[in-house]
């Protein structure tokens, strides 16, 4: 009997061809499921599209690398209905938002880019220990969205997706309008310090919760008001607005 067939990495969460085109990065771990409000907000003014990792199914390998996963997803992005005009992510999702949003200003508009508690660097993920305790913090996030059978592809693609945030430091400037939402922790000030040295345009909204629970019932309307009053600002700076007509 055949293996199921894989879903392509670029996934259509709404399709609308005609309207500007939102994209969804994934965090750590590779899957889409936390952002399933995020891509019911954009939806009701924009193609929403989500880039899964691989490594999520049997015959697919992990990137270990934030560049070499950048280098993957940006010719995605060329099979869309149109250039995408935003790009979302969540902890290293945003920081790959950030690296696709800065190679597509190389070559046209630059796009906007939310980052949601990204950082330019993870120096505490260098250590073994460091990393098992994120990858079991993943692990427990993702566990209900997982299959049983799926639950050893997950776990070794985390440990690659953290692998990979401990190795890549951010240096690449974006020039294009972008949102920090930045949680609560000992490390926000300089958090936010490092993304405005690479940015002349970046908002910061603050959430009041840990990293892990920006999707929770608490922070999750907070989190879709900065998404929205972003936007809404950039629709009257920008001749083609952001999430285009209603």
């Amino acid at each position: 009997m055949p293996a199921p067939a894989r879903p392509p990495l670029l996934l259509p969460l709404s399709r609308r061809p005609l309207a500007p085109q939102a994209v969804l990065v994934h965090p750590g771990g590779g899957g889409l499921g936390p952002y399933t409000p995020l891509a019911l907000r954009l939806a009701r003014r924009s193609g929403v599209s989500g880039i899964r990792a691989s490594g999520l199914f049997a015959g697919e390998r992990p990137d270990s690398d934030v560049d070499a996963m950048a280098r993957r997803y940006l010719p995605l992005l060329d099979t869309l209905p149109r250039r995408p005009e935003l790009l979302v992510g969540w902890s290293m999702g945003g920081v790959l938002a950030w690296e696709l949003g800065a190679r597509l200003a190389a070559t046209g508009p630059a796009p906007a880019v939310v980052m949601i508690d990204s950082f330019t660097s993870r120096d505490e993920f260098r250590t073994a220990g460091q990393r098992h305790a994120v990858v079991e913090r993943i692990m427990r996030s993702v566990h209900a969205r997982v299959a049983p059978r799926d639950q050893p592809w997950a776990e070794t693609t985390a440990h690659a997706h953290v692998t990979a945030s401990g190795r890549h430091r951010v240096t690449s400037t974006h020039p294009g309008p972008a949102l920090l939402m930045a949680c609560a922790s000992p490390h926000r000030r300089t958090q936010v310090e490092n993304w405005a040295r690479l940015s002349g345009r970046l908002r910061v909204r603050e959430l009041d919760c840990g990293h892990f629970d920006v999707f929770g019932r608490k922070a999750l309307p907070d989190v879709l008001t900065h998404l929205d009053e972003f936007l809404a600002e950039e629709r009257t700076r920008s001749p083609q607005p952001l999430g285009g007509q209603r």
